[in-house]
């Protein structure tokens, strides 16, 4: 349902796969027990030490001990805690214009599944908290999508109508959990799937905004 400019108040993005190119589960392929990437990725996704450190609740180092064991890891914690702080590789081209656009007309905020060493790497590499003018992480709140809940804090404290806020992620069931709770909610992959989204809502007009000169 698309609608009109003035009926959305905040725009949240996810940032993994929607402003955030992420590497490494391709890379744990070969040092997993499967050599299948869905596969690793439903294992990663299972993982109960995955989504404690997502919430969290546990170190980084217990995190890296947890994560090699559960998954059978033919590597060293610490090894693997130094590689998984490069799974951030770059901003998608565009990120950034994006969401300085988007701010020009809305407020713009995050929603993400994340935690303590990828966001500090946000931060630290690309200064991305200052993109926003609200930021709703997993790791602070305690919380995951797509679990009713942190839809639910979201809304508690946004300042306005769910149906006034625009959430764009690259899962189907975040998507889903975020329409069930009266987001406006698009399933997008990428900068240009996300502008496209922006478009067809009404937060910004055809040709906005203009991509980088060396993109």
């Amino acid at each position: 349902m698309a609608s009109a400019k003035g009926q959305v108040e905040l725009v949240l993005f996810d940032l993994g796969g929607v402003l955030v190119r992420l590497g490494g589960i391709g890379a744990m392929q070969g040092l997993a027990s499967t050599g299948a990437e869905e596969e690793v990725w439903d294992r990663w996704l299972a993982c109960p030490w995955v989504r404690s450190f997502q919430r969290g609740l546990c170190h980084p180092e217990d995190f890296a001990s947890g994560v090699v064991r559960d998954l059978a890891l033919a590597i060293s914690p610490a090894e693997f805690l130094e590689r998984f702080q490069r799974w951030p590789e770059a901003l998608f081209d565009g990120a950034v214009e994006l969401v300085n656009t988007v701010r020009s007309q809305v407020r713009v905020g995050c929603l993400s599944n994340t935690n303590a060493v990828h966001w500090e790497q946000l931060r630290g590499r690309w200064g991305l908290d200052q993109l926003f003018d609200v930021v709703f992480l997993s790791h602070e709140m305690g919380l995951l999508k797509p679990g009713r809940e942190i839809f639910e804090r979201v809304s508690s404290v946004a300042g306005c109508p769910n149906e006034h806020i625009v959430f764009l992620d690259d899962g189907a069931t975040n998507v889903d959990q975020a329409i069930a709770v009266g987001f406006q909610a698009r399933k997008v992959s990428g900068v240009d799937q996300a502008t496209a989204a922006l478009v067809e809502l009404g937060v910004l007009r055809p040709g906005q905004p203009s991509r980088p000169a060396d993109a």
